[in-house]
């Protein structure tokens, strides 16, 4: 009776964004359709502790995550993470679509050696059905792996931190899963098109293309903020420190507009028109019909509208916590204005109303 009359409050997921500059954690919970912020946090990352994504000293990034679990309601403990970079491989594989789950993975653990490059013993294997191929009515599988190590340094800091790690997942997987929260920012056909979406980390620099809320297509970019906080630093004879403070408050001569930005934003845009060209040729298709830019560098003066006239693609700069409400533990003055990088963050969160396997 008394479940009844006061239902238990269902255990909430918060999505863990591991990056090389920042910790971004996000809390949302769901009522009648609609999502709220519960809780965000933002956490600087001591710098060399992570290496192209991968931790390198799993107790200083504890030490981070013990600062994002001080800002969190104590009685959240589950955790949505996630790996991606050199060190995760996800293909698309066609099996026998009369197998169930446990057919399925007795056959990729049989094939697996000859699709993954590594020991088999390194890695953690996860996979989706996806559907069927319409030419051979075999089901189109995802198949990821990831190497074990890579996984547990993130699992073992989140531990050491106090929380626990219930889902891994993959930063493209999470990406194109928040995707849908932006659909407001969009022209009204924007679900049923080819949306590109630029996440601009720190180090690296990570291209989905969506369509619906299907993920078509993934890449890492060798390309990231960082190399724009190198270019003050040389330029301006500051140490990386003091860089990216100017970067983040934009106290930089005028000068600056042309001396470095304007350098790092012709860099990004030949690297996105490249990789934009190889899945046009690769996937047989046309065009991109809208591009959303996220990530901490997504935010520089001026970048969605050069990518837009340069590219002829509508450009926006996403906000996936634009149509949310926000709870009282929330801070929207401090965090609505950070909403562009925390498109990840959100897309783990959001595991906790999802039970795919990806």
């Amino acid at each position: 009776m008394l479940n009844r009359l006061f239902p238990p409050k269902k255990n909430l997921m918060l999505g863990v964004d591991i990056g090389s500059h920042s910790i971004k954690a996000v809390l949302l919970s769901q009522q009648a359709g609609h999502y709220k912020v519960e809780a965000i946090a933002i956490e600087p990352m001591p710098a060399d502790v992570m290496m192209d994504r991968d931790i390198r000293d799993i107790e200083a990034v504890s030490q981070v995550l013990s600062r994002v679990r001080r800002q969190i309601d104590k009685t959240v403990r589950f955790v949505a993470t996630a790996v991606s970079g050199a060190q995760v491989i996800s293909k698309v594989i066609l099996l026998n679509a009369q197998l169930d789950d446990a057919a399925l993975a007795r056959q990729i653990e049989l094939d697996a050696e000859s699709l993954i490059p590594y020991p088999l013993h390194e890695v953690s294997l996860d996979f989706e059905v996806l559907g069927q191929d319409s030419r051979t009515g075999q089901a189109q599988v995802l198949l990821t792996a990831a190497r074990t190590v890579t996984v547990q340094s993130r699992v073992s800091a989140l531990e050491q931190a106090g929380f626990l790690t219930k889902v891994v997942d993959v930063e493209s997987a999470a990406l194109s899963r928040a995707v849908p929260l932006c659909y407001a920012q969009l022209p009204a056909d924007a679900m049923g098109k080819r949306v590109a979406v630029l996440d601009i980390g720190a180090s690296l620099t990570l291209l989905c293309i969506v369509q619906g809320e299907q993920l078509l297509y993934s890449r890492d970019l060798a390309f990231g903020g960082q190399h724009y906080t190198n270019a003050i630093a040389s330029f301006y004879g500051k140490t990386s420190v003091e860089a990216e403070r100017a970067k983040q408050l934009g106290d930089l001569p005028p000068s600056a507009s042309f001396e470095v930005t304007a350098p790092f934003q012709t860099q990004l845009l030949q690297q996105l028109r490249r990789a934009l060209q190889m899945y046009l040729t690769t996937s047989g298709n046309e065009q991109v019909d809208y591009i959303l830019l996220s990530g901490g560098s997504a935010c520089l003066p001026g970048l969605a509208q050069l990518l837009a006239d340069e590219l002829a693609i509508h450009t926006v700069l996403a906000d996936p916590l634009g149509q949310m409400h926000w709870g009282p533990a929330a801070d929207k003055g401090r965090y609505a204005q950070h909403s562009c990088a925390l498109l990840i963050a959100c897309g783990l969160a959001l595991r906790g109303f999802s039970s795919c396997h990806l």
